[in-house]
């Protein structure tokens, strides 16, 4: 078994982040009366913007207004700044297998000895004891027997939830869901891809499909969430997310997970002077959001960067006030020489090639990690060769899948990133605060850190440690 470097990762995934644009949605420096921007209220008043600028966003809590016109005549450079495009792919996607049924309709009782149900794919849930997810029930105390994260709320900003999903249907709010994009939609994918399906299943999936297969369980099935959607088709716009930040903590969230950034080469503020501004921006939404007792985690990236390197600045994660998270997983869960055709054994003993805490090969790393968390792994060459079971290194959850008709239906899928991994530490949030419903946005977070487990790799690859649940949720009860 084997890793790849990050080019080999990204031709497997036909993720072709050389060909994207730097730019206001469209070509890096691109300018025009009819452009997005943002508009710096401390160095412009309100009154200034003329009459036919277009405000898309109003973020006065964050002295912020998202526009669209010309930029020119609000201020100038000091006052305005291009609203950049932000990407998906940093918290990317690094293989699927994913439809309407998982698995073979007969695994509804197989003791072991056929297919796995679907919980029994979630290694990152299995391994974190948040329930007791073989289908031989083995006793012993598991997470969900203390907390489930009843009266918590989350947030995730990203391309949309289908709440028709039969483990979603009764997590997602539908009043309080908002599209943040312009194109006149509702919160649903829309067809901007099933990444924020997948992220929602990890924090809050119920496990409630009844089919053979079953479903899948979140690390918090008892929190609410909204479903803040920035993308629109394949890219979204940094206003938008900043406004779906802003909008989250006024509505009393306790997280907002954000799997999303600006990937390489678009991290180096000397050849894109435009990213300072951004920064600042998302500073100052991470500092309402601190005011209102939010945490916003995001995904570290996927581009396999050192975040402290000269010439590098890998946003949000980098911002003051986001907790970042990088990723982790395992090499032969389930497959593999040293496979073991009892699903109870895939993470004992000696059958893992990898453990799952050994940072994942494309995770960004560095000071700006506050704690790794499972995201998923990755034998390329046995995914591309099709190996039976390479897949189940990555992270199993919730998808939609789009018919030839174009219609949505339930399904289940394997992706890997960080953008897996930044959902499992927001659950882990909703988990300490429905356990401390008062705790501080900074109580939470030195608590998670403080319980997260050592890893090889250390701190430049974890941060603090290893997410650790049991011993977090020990630590909050």
């Amino acid at each position: 078994m084997t890793h790849h470097n990050r080019r080999t990762f990204l031709k497997f995934t036909g993720t072709a982040l050389g060909g994207l644009a730097l730019g206001a949605g469209t070509a890096a420096g691109a300018t025009g009366a009819d452009e997005r921007f943002l508009v710096d209220l401390r160095e412009v008043s309100r009154a200034e913007v003329p009459d036919d600028v277009e405000i898309i966003h109003d973020l006065s809590e964050v002295d912020l207004l998202v526009a669209r016109g010309d930029a020119a005549a609000v201020g100038g450079a000091p006052a305005t700044t291009p609203d950049v495009t932000v990407y998906q792919a940093n918290g990317g996607v690094a293989a699927e297998a994913s439809g309407p049924k998982a698995n073979n309709e007969n695994s509804a009782s197989h003791n072991h000895d056929g297919p796995a149900t679907n919980t029994e794919l979630q290694w990152d849930k299995r391994v974190q004891s948040v329930g007791d997810l073989t289908d031989k029930p083995g006793g012993g105390k598991f997470i969900h027997d203390v907390t489930k994260g009843a009266g918590t709320r989350v947030a995730v900003v990203d391309s949309g939830v289908y709440d028709g999903h039969p483990d979603l249907a009764d997590v997602v709010n539908p009043e309080l869901s908002a599209n943040f994009t312009t194109d006149g939609m509702d919160f649903r994918p829309n067809g901007a891809g099933d990444h924020g399906t997948h992220v929602a299943g990890t924090i809050a999936a119920t496990n409630s499909n009844d089919g053979p297969a079953g479903g899948v369980l979140g690390t918090a099935p008892e929190t609410e969430l909204l479903s803040l959607r920035v993308f629109s088709g394949v890219e979204g716009v940094t206003g938008d997310t900043l406004a779906a930040l802003v909008y989250a903590a006024n509505q009393g969230c306790d997280a907002a997970n954000i799997s999303l950034g600006y990937p390489a080469p678009y991290v180096d503020p000397e050849e894109y002077p435009e990213l300072i501004a951004i920064q600042e921006a998302y500073r100052r939404v991470a500092e309402y959001a601190r005011t209102q007792e939010m945490i916003i985690v995001n995904s570290a990236g996927n581009d396999g960067l050192d975040m402290d390197a000269e010439g590098i600045l890998s946003l949000p994660t980098e911002v003051e006030g986001i907790f970042g998270v990088s990723a982790t997983g395992p090499i032969g869960f389930g497959w593999g020489e040293k496979t073991d055709d009892n699903e109870e054994k895939w993470l004992t003993g000696d059958r893992l090639e990898e453990p799952t805490t050994d940072p994942a090969f494309y995770t960004n790393y560095g000071s700006a990690v506050d704690v790794s968390a499972g995201g998923g792994d990755a034998d390329l060459d046995a995914l591309d060769g099709g190996v039976e079971g390479a897949e189940r290194d990555l992270v199993f959850s919730t998808v939609n899948v789009v018919e030839e008709d174009g219609s949505a239906v339930p399904g289940y899928g394997w992706k890997a990133g960080t953008s897996m991994a930044a959902p499992q530490v927001s659950g882990a949030v909703a988990l300490v605060r429905s356990l401390r419903p008062d705790a501080s946005a900074e109580e939470v977070e030195a608590l998670i850190m403080e319980t997260a487990s050592d890893a090889e790799g250390g701190e430049t690859y974890h941060g603090a440690g290893h997410l650790d649940l049991k011993r977090l949720v020990k630590a909050a009860e």
